[in-house]
């Protein structure tokens, strides 16, 4: 599944100095993991995941292949970006491709680091990226219910739905709020998904603080947790810069003395990474043999014939039973004959729902 997450933010605010940690730490893992630069601002980055090399451990497998998701470096918007100020143009364009947001957010004071919007201010800074998607979103919701409305003077039963939920949308865009924080029921949330709209997408804040707040956060990072807590909404703390050193240490025992003169326990970008794949309502499952110990990536929810689909499409065509084994009992066990023998190696058939962290073996016949 090849999703994407953008990385957003005003100038200035270490956003691309992000984006780059972030591919370096992938340059920086083990040989048999993977990184692929796909063009200048996209980077596909390997999950971390200690399930997978535990596996790997009891395996001993010719490869393994971690999931992977992709960050999308985003050009930095300013205010006015919904009216084409700046890169706006292209910076809404990208952020349509993107499946969720990363916002950084300056979280330090340097009067070296240019700031063209006054005082250091975390919570305005994320309301002018929010109203500007907003604003895009209204533009965009407004065409749509033009188009639609004349649809649907037609008698046209579906126009007349679409109407009823733009409507919806244009009132709670127009109290200045994003669409994702919207109080829907499950039918109206997918016909909102299929508007396709800037701010239904969901978003984790990065807070990027000075060397000395990274690991207990500061005034301006408590006020952006503050201001999305009623979203729900994960913010991150750490110092941008510290995780670029990190993340071009080749050497394991390098960065392990550096994470420990910090006083951190791993870096803050593994914590930034697996949070962008818990945002994306993702899972993992596992297969496990001789040639390949591998992670895939599914929605949570999908049920066993779905998820045998991302192996290849002739496994969903033809599925017939999946082999199943939880994590644990695969781990405490130590092989997949050892937890058949003790009875814990399950038949599903089609209705099941996979689990995070199934060692999965699909059966089909095409």
């Amino acid at each position: 599944m090849a999703l994407k997450v953008g990385i957003v933010g005003l100038p200035n605010v270490g956003k691309s100095t992000l984006f780059n940690a972030v591919n370096q730490q992938a340059q920086a893992q083990a040989s048999n993991y993977r990184f692929c630069t796909i063009d200048p601002n996209v980077g596909q980055v390997d999950v971390p995941d200690a399930r997978i090399d535990k596996l790997a451990e009891l395996v001993s497998p010719e490869r393994v292949m971690p999931t992977s998701i992709e960050f999308v470096d985003i050009a930095g918007l300013v205010k006015g970006a919904s009216k084409g100020e700046g890169l706006g143009n292209k910076f809404l364009a990208n952020i349509r491709e993107v499946d969720a947001i990363t916002h950084v957010i300056r979280c330090f004071e340097d009067e070296n680091i240019l700031r063209e919007e006054g005082e250091i201010n975390p919570v305005g800074d994320m309301e002018i990226i929010d109203t500007e998607l907003q604003l895009k979103d209204l533009e965009s919701v407004d065409k749509q219910l033009e188009r639609n409305n004349k649809i649907a003077k037609n008698g046209d039963a579906k126009a007349k739905e679409t109407v009823a939920i733009l409507e919806k949308c244009k009132a709670h865009l127009i109290e200045g709020n994003s669409i994702r924080t919207m109080d829907l029921v499950d039918e109206e949330w997918a016909m909102v998904n299929e508007l396709f709209l800037l701010t239904s997408k969901p978003v984790l804040y990065v807070a990027n603080v000075d060397e000395a707040s990274m690991l207990t956060g500061n005034k301006y990072s408590e006020a952006l947790i503050a201001a999305v807590a009623a979203e729900g909404n994960e913010v991150i703390v750490m110092n941008n810069n510290i995780e670029a050193e990190i993340s071009v240490m080749e050497d394991a025992d390098d960065r392990a003395m550096f994470l420990e003169e910090y006083k951190l326990e791993e870096p803050g970008l593994s914590r930034l990474i697996r949070s962008a794949y818990t945002l994306l309502n993702l899972i993992t499952y596992f297969t496990a043999g001789v040639q390949e110990v591998r992670a895939w990536t599914v929605l949570k929810g999908w049920k066993a014939p779905k998820a045998a689909g991302v192996i290849h499409t002739d496994f969903e065509k033809g599925f017939i039973k999946a082999e199943v084994i939880g994590y644990n009992d695969y781990v405490s066990l130590g092989s997949e004959a050892a937890a058949k023998e003790a009875g814990k190696l399950r038949i599903e058939g089609k209705e099941y729902v996979v689990c995070d962290g199934d060692v999965m073996h699909f059966r089909f016949n095409v």
